[in-house]
């Protein structure tokens, strides 16, 4: 059987920007709900590295997740604020990426996210050539610099961020050529990238047997696993919208025996929430929806 964790972010940006749950109520619902854990979004009002500089503060964080029986699945790091395509010096954004790995070391959490930061309208500056280059070369560096403290490296792509092609995938995984650096494989993410080829720049790039021949070909290249439904479309035509269980179109009876095929390292499946209008009110529904998953596959 999987350990379910929860994306905390869900309850702090988009419909909740300017009213957030609080971290304490958060984690202890959590607990009622029978969760195993939970997945930080490391940025205000949730724990994250600047609020919380020194070990005593992130010690008493770990312990109060501990105490609770709760555990850190991942990091979702807060490099929004970073130029990862186009800028020449990555200075930047490898002394943010250390902060956060820093942070994850000392609250205990054995994974950190990445993305591609910059939206695929990127291209009209950067060429695509020059842009993977850059990517792959930072990543390499923040992967090295990951492994060294045990802690693996995630890449998350969506329609939201730039290489958002299946090929493109592919490509930078394989550049990236690390053990410790694998794909986080979100399930609505990947319904819009195979079958619906949303944001795409160009020519656009699908696959005909959708979500799960996209999983196929990822396989042994995934080392987190999101799990949300699709409806097939973007949230303010930006990113995949993250529909409630039941609620779109992914066949997970399909996916999950695909998705277990690759040998990440450890037991998570994290529910993904990100933008619901209301999420705080399904979030105990999904986590019913996923546990029935997890008696049929986990």
């Amino acid at each position: 059987m999987k350990k379910i964790s929860m994306g905390s972010w869900c309850y702090t940006i988009g419909p909740y920007q300017n009213n957030p749950v609080g971290w304490e109520e958060v984690i202890n619902r959590l607990k009622e709900f029978g969760f195993d854990g939970v997945e930080l979004g490391g940025f205000p009002p949730h724990p994250n590295p600047d609020d919380m500089p020194d070990p005593d503060s992130r010690a008493q964080c770990k312990q109060q997740l501990t105490k609770l029986g709760l555990g850190f699945s991942g990091l979702a790091a807060n490099l929004w604020g970073e130029h990862l395509i186009d800028a020449e010096d990555n200075a930047a954004y490898l002394d943010t990426f250390r902060r956060n790995l820093a942070f994850c070391v000392d609250l205990g959490i054995p994974a950190i996210r990445v993305d591609c930061v910059q939206p695929p309208t990127i291209f009209e500056k950067v060429d695509p050539a020059t842009a993977r280059r850059r990517v792959v070369a930072t990543w390499k560096t923040c992967t090295a610099m990951a492994a060294d403290e045990g802690v693996r490296v995630s890449w998350e792509f969506e329609p939201g961020f730039a290489f958002n092609k299946p090929s493109e995938i592919l490509r930078i995984v394989d550049e990236v050529n690390h053990d410790n650096f694998g794909v986080m494989f979100d399930t609505c993410h990947g319904h819009m990238v195979a079958v619906e080829g949303a944001r795409q720049w160009g020519k656009k790039e699908t696959l005909p047997g959708g979500v799960l021949e996209l999983a196929r070909k990822l396989r042994g290249k995934i080392n987190h696993v999101h799990l949300i439904d699709s409806d097939g479309t973007l949230h303010d035509d930006e990113t995949s919208t993250h529909a409630p269980f039941g609620e779109g179109k992914i066949d997970f009876d399909a996916l999950l025996p695909e998705l277990n095929k690759n040998d990440m390292g450890h037991d998570w499946w994290t529910i993904d929430l990100c933008f619901w209008p209301d999420a705080w009110a399904v979030t105990q529904r999904c986590k019913a929806a996923v546990d029935e998953l997890n008696r049929r596959h986990g």
